[in-house]
């Protein structure tokens, strides 16, 4: 059995959506590491209690590696019966992170607002699933 008969024909756009969330997260954990020489916070320290701007960007990245893993398991269980409004939703998301993270970036913390147009993506990939939950169930 190959993976074309196992997934459904437009599968191919969630993985390219997948991809495209590996670039954002290497992109915000470049920044890091960047804001780390340029403000002098050395390894492990997690936070400064100098540097609120490297903090901003520090968080930036950590708030969404704590969602990252929830997001994945939606953006595939979504993805399997509904690839294409999944993958639409997928970009929706990734790209709000970008948003959220330069607007965090900014050294503003309420800028991170920026990229809370986010949550239709990631909502939208919870409902998908919850109708896929529904169906597998009989209930839909």
């Amino acid at each position: 059995m190959t993976v074309e008969n196992l997934l459904p024909a437009n599968f191919g756009y969630a993985i390219f959506t997948y991809l495209y969330s590996f670039v954002m997260l290497m992109y915000l954990g470049l920044q890091v590491g960047s804001a780390r020489k340029k403000y002098g916070v050395k390894y492990p320290t997690m936070y400064s209690d100098k540097e609120q701007v490297f903090n901003c960007i520090q968080r930036a990245h950590q708030n969404t590696l704590e969602v990252y893993p929830q997001w994945l398991v939606f953006q595939t269980i979504a993805a399997l019966e509904y690839p294409i409004a999944a993958s639409v939703l997928g970009v929706i998301w990734v790209t709000s992170r970008f948003s959220y993270a330069w607007g965090y970036s900014s050294g503003d913390p309420a800028k991170r607002m920026r990229g809370a147009y986010g949550y239709i993506g990631l909502f939208g990939v919870i409902l998908l699933s919850i109708s896929v939950a529904l169906k597998l169930l009989g209930m839909l």
